[in-house]
């Protein structure tokens, strides 16, 4: 018996529509999660995140256990409390981060030991104990902890890495404390493989959880083999419960993932970029750093709202990045997350009315058109 709830009010193909009732408020789906890795969403205020629409951030396991430390946060109230967010947040289980420290960790059975990428200290993450440290932080919705292959691998270490994530799945199940508003989530590996993901999506609802990640894509096998990966495996994953991507991604990736039944995604790329100088825009990406942008009074997209569009030019935002100023880096970062939650909640309109074909048609249109270079 699971202990939120998920509602699907709507339906367009293999895409839905639903709302996540969680402890801290409920998410509209489906959504796109900004990255809060250290206890912050970069150069960004919590109160500027929800006013892009976001509704639910994602918080870094590994990170804040090293730094400041899960204990340290649990006895100040939480990250709720923490960072000044007040909805939702969803930790990933620090396993991707500890898997690439190839040459820090040591993995066997039990978990991982490795040493701090920050000052060289020893630590052993488990599936216990990173339930535990989530548990401390307050998470929403708590990931189980896995095992990340990495892109390309051969199939025998593939399916290697599936079966132990998919015991460490079960102690993960098992060390979790359910009450009502949190979730706890299972995360279907197997890479490319269509027998393994298969595989592993049974397992996974054998032990049953709240919900369902898709794990180990968008690592570097390309968009085609990522939407055929998607194609075999969400119809495995039970249609009552939602289904996350994760660290995805480009806006045509999270277009194609939702026409493939995918509620939720998160990736740092929307941040990342506008840190450094690129803007994503309806007619494709922009970088604010081109020359051509020196003498230009437009807004970065005319038909946007963000206070970067709104009230500064490219001329002026070009000005902030050639001056290495802050502001530069927030003013792009609000931009892109407002972009984003734009384009999800185009998405759910257009399931809602049943135009998603339609949608979806004027996006890649509209996106293959590029930017305007003439003033």
């Amino acid at each position: 018996m699971s202990t939120i709830k998920f509602e699907i009010s709507a339906k367009n193909g293999n895409a839905r529509r639903g709302a996540l009732h969680l402890a801290h408020g409920v998410v509209n789906t489906p959504a796109f999660m900004p990255v809060g890795t250290a206890a912050t969403v970069k150069a960004m205020l919590p109160e500027n995140v929800a006013q892009t629409g976001a509704e639910i951030i994602l918080g870094n396991t590994y990170h804040l256990m090293l730094r400041p430390g899960a204990e340290r946060i649990a006895k100040l109230g939480g990250l709720h409390k923490f960072m000044n967010w007040s909805g939702p947040i969803l930790t990933d289980s620090g396993g991707y981060q500890v898997m690439s420290l190839s040459e820090l960790r040591k993995l066997d059975e039990n978990g991982v030991t490795f040493r701090s990428h920050i000052d060289g200290s020893y630590h052993t993450l488990t599936p216990e104990r990173s339930i535990e440290v989530q548990h401390l932080l307050g998470a929403d919705i708590t990931m189980c902890f896995d095992e990340c292959p990495p892109f390309p691998c051969e199939k025998d270490d593939v399916a290697r890495a599936t079966n132990l994530s998919m015991r460490w799945a079960k102690r993960s199940k098992d060390a979790f404390t359910p009450r009502p508003g949190y979730a706890l989530f299972g995360i279907n590996q197997g890479g490319v493989h269509e027998d393994l993901r298969e595989q592993s999506a049974k397992e996974l609802i054998e032990i049953g959880f709240d919900g369902y990640a898709i794990g180990g894509l968008a690592v570097g096998e390309g968009r085609e083999k990522m939407f055929a990966a998607l194609d075999v495996t969400t119809p495995h994953l039970p249609h009552e419960r939602p289904r996350y991507l994760m660290g995805v991604g480009k806006p045509q990736d999270i277009v194609g993932a939702v026409l493939r039944g995918v509620d939720m995604f998160d990736c740092v790329l929307p941040t990342r970029s506008g840190r450094n100088g690129q803007a994503f825009t309806r007619r494709g990406p922009i970088n604010i750093r081109n020359a051509r942008h020196t003498d230009d009074p437009r807004p970065l997209d005319e038909a946007c709202t963000c206070p970067a569009c709104s009230q500064y030019s490219r001329a002026y935002l070009r000005h902030l990045f050639q001056a290495d100023e802050i502001l530069g880096a927030t003013l792009l970062t609000w931009h892109n997350l407002h972009y984003y939650q734009e384009l999800m909640a185009g998405l759910r309109d257009a399931i809602s009315n049943a135009t998603l074909g339609e949608f979806v048609d004027e996006f890649h249109k509209t996106q293959a058109l590029g930017d305007i270079e003439e003033i």
